[in-house]
């Protein structure tokens, strides 16, 4: 068997506590976010954008979704608001993946968010690739309108996740697989 098909059947995701700097490097960030861009797409039109939370970013990243939670949740406890302030600070680096519907004749809707999710696979298969950890997740604020306002998203954009990443600081466990026999048949 192939090296690529066993790095493929092996790959699981780390989560984000149990990672640790190094972070990928200014120059393995632009190769993950080329693997990311290098997706389906039918139309050539782009329909997702990166954005790159490191160092400050994700302390301002945690202000915004902290100070929406806090407005949202007024008898929330401090502590409450404090583990939102952290929500992109456990991993050293997080790609936010933006999915941006563009209207196109052929291409519906759909078609361009199942584009994004491929970008965010491409970008969690190459961060992997590349020694690190990672984990595509999203949680209440990928879908928060106000957040997304608040990380300069469009009225027309969404997150398709966040990837978070890091260098591992444990082994990471697999998890169950389903048979195959439950999610195959044949027409």
């Amino acid at each position: 068997m192939s090296e690529i098909i066993d790095f493929l059947r092996t790959r699981r995701s780390v989560k984000p506590r149990e990672m640790s700097q190094p972070a990928p490097s200014p120059e393995e960030i632009e190769t993950i976010l080329t693997i990311g861009a290098r997706v389906p797409d039918h139309g050539k039109i782009a329909p997702w954008r990166f954005i790159v939370f490191e160092g400050d970013g994700r302390v301002r990243a945690g202000d915004v979704i902290a100070s929406v939670y806090a407005r949202k949740n007024p008898s929330a406890p401090q502590e409450e608001i404090e583990i939102e302030k952290r929500q992109l600070m456990e991993a050293p680096l997080v790609i936010g993946v933006v999915s941006c519907i563009k209207p196109h004749p052929k291409v519906p809707s759909w078609e361009q968010v199942l584009s994004a999710g491929a970008s965010a696979m491409n970008i969690v298969t190459a961060v992997t690739a590349l020694g690190y950890g990672a984990n595509w997740l999203t949680g209440w604020f990928a879908y928060d309108r106000d957040i997304l306002d608040g990380l300069g998203l469009k009225p027309d954009e969404r997150f398709a996740g966040f990837i978070h990443i890091g260098t591992p600081t444990k082994p990471s466990k697999d998890r169950p697989r389903p048979n195959l026999s439950d999610i195959v048949s044949r027409f």
